[in-house]
């Protein structure tokens, strides 16, 4: 369990002063390259812990990019232009069961992949900085230092701890054991496909726009990404694939979650134990009920992933005097509005402007709070509304009609993976 005593910049010592500022976080994700790029640029000494004992690798996760993503990736330093970052599309496409367009919308965008926008972070990280294979176990929060210890007997000491780690965080758990994810009610099937694998008509119809196919109660979203090889060039990249699609808790996502050995895991299950018949289920629904062009993609998807859809939302980011969480660790929003990267870069960058003119430490992170903390819920109430209908069996007839407005083509496209209509 986590300790710590309260003492305001008038206990601190003059020597506490006078040495380096020395930041740990837990989490090496792309929230936490972040967080330390910008720490180490302010003049801070940093180390990321990250409890994976190799490289990360995304499962192929698409990414939305927003300008104010594109304003943090400079002040990292690094010298990274947008078309290094992702691939371009001129606007967004709606299709009908018959493959039809039946809607359009310009809406130039550029989008990526979780594991191409990791590894340019990454690459400009020191590899003494980043440490792979470590557990945090218990965090001591002291009067002036806190102290995170780890499974393999080891402790640091540092003057802040940030809690970059996730959905299923160590730390917020610690310290705020109620704020758990809850389930919303449908899935997301995921997947990424080869450009060269899709068929010229059907790379002509996706692979330069962000896409739509709307089945009644459901959702399928594509766009292109980087290649498996990092290439952006056109006919060398993938196309990401996003099929919401409701499950209700306590009988058909069981049933998707149900292994191939019949282990029946909570909210996630690996790829590679999704039994046969599941994809070979999901694909004939494909068939039966997306545009032909989105059931190709799925067809021709070697190893497609399933994702519960869950939200969370933190009482607090401040955790203890030193001790602060941001990005999916604070809040996880549902995917449709996109913002799941940039609001990490963003909380990032407000940590590390907190932090800057070098007050103390405690104020800042009660600053930083009381700048994010509203906005990241309202992040998460923006995405309910957004994927709302998609919960009908869960809804009054009241709320279904107010989701209904979310649903049809000219909502959807302007709606989806934007950054309007979000307040704090």
């Amino acid at each position: 369990m986590p300790t710590h005593t309260t003492a305001g910049p008038q206990a601190r010592t003059a020597a506490a002063l006078a040495r380096p500022k020395r930041a740990v976080i837990i989490g090496g994700s792309i929230c936490g390259l972040f967080t330390a790029l910008l720490l180490r640029r302010a003049g801070w000494d940093v180390s990321v812990f990250e409890r994976i004992g190799s490289e990360l690798a995304g499962r192929g996760a698409g990414i939305v990019t927003h300008p104010e993503l594109f304003d943090v990736i400079g002040k990292t330093g690094l010298d990274v232009t947008e078309a290094r970052v992702g691939v371009g599309v001129s606007g967004r496409r709606v299709f009908g069961p018959d493959g039809r367009i039946t809607g359009q919308l310009d809406l130039p965008q550029v989008l990526t992949s979780w594991g191409h926008l990791y590894r340019l972070l990454r690459s400009a990280l020191p590899d003494d900085s980043y440490h792979h294979g470590r557990n945090l176990v218990r965090v001591e929060d002291s009067a002036e230092r806190v102290r995170a210890y780890f499974a393999d007997g080891a402790v640091e000491e540092a003057d802040l701890l940030v809690g970059t780690d996730g959905l299923f965080s160590t730390l917020r758990a610690a310290f705020l054991p109620e704020a758990k994810p809850t389930y919303a009610g449908y899935v997301a099937w995921r997947g990424l496909v080869d450009e060269s694998a899709l068929s010229p008509e059907t790379r002509a119809a996706l692979c330069g726009h962000f896409s739509f196919s709307l089945p009644p109660g459901e959702q399928m979203l594509g766009y292109p990404v980087a290649g498996a090889d990092e290439q952006l060039d056109e006919g060398h990249r993938r196309y990401n694939f996003v099929w919401y699609r409701p499950a209700a808790s306590d009988g058909q996502l069981a049933e998707l979650l149900t292994d191939v050995d019949g282990t029946r895991h909570p909210l996630s299950i690996p790829p590679h134990l999704i039994r046969p018949e599941v994809v070979a289920g999901m694909r004939a629904d494909a068939h039966r009920l997306l545009a032909p062009q989105f059931a190709e993609v799925v067809e021709r998807t070697q190893q497609p992933f399933l994702q519960a859809i869950q939200d969370l939302e933190s009482p607090r980011l401040r955790l203890s005097p030193h001790v602060v969480i941001l990005g999916d660790a604070a809040f996880v929003a549902r995917p449709h509005v996109g913002m799941g990267v940039t609001k990490a870069a963003a909380d990032a960058a407000a940590l590390a402007d907190a932090l800057a003119d070098g007050t103390d430490v405690e104020a800042a992170l009660a600053a930083f709070e009381a700048k994010r903390l509203a906005f990241g819920r309202a992040v998460v109430q923006r995405a309910r509304h957004l994927g709302a209908y998609m919960q009908a069996q869960i809804l009054d007839e009241e709320q279904r009609a107010r989701a209904e407005r979310h649903r049809h083509p000219e909502a959807v496209m302007s709606e989806t993976a934007v950054a309007t209509g979000i307040a704090a």
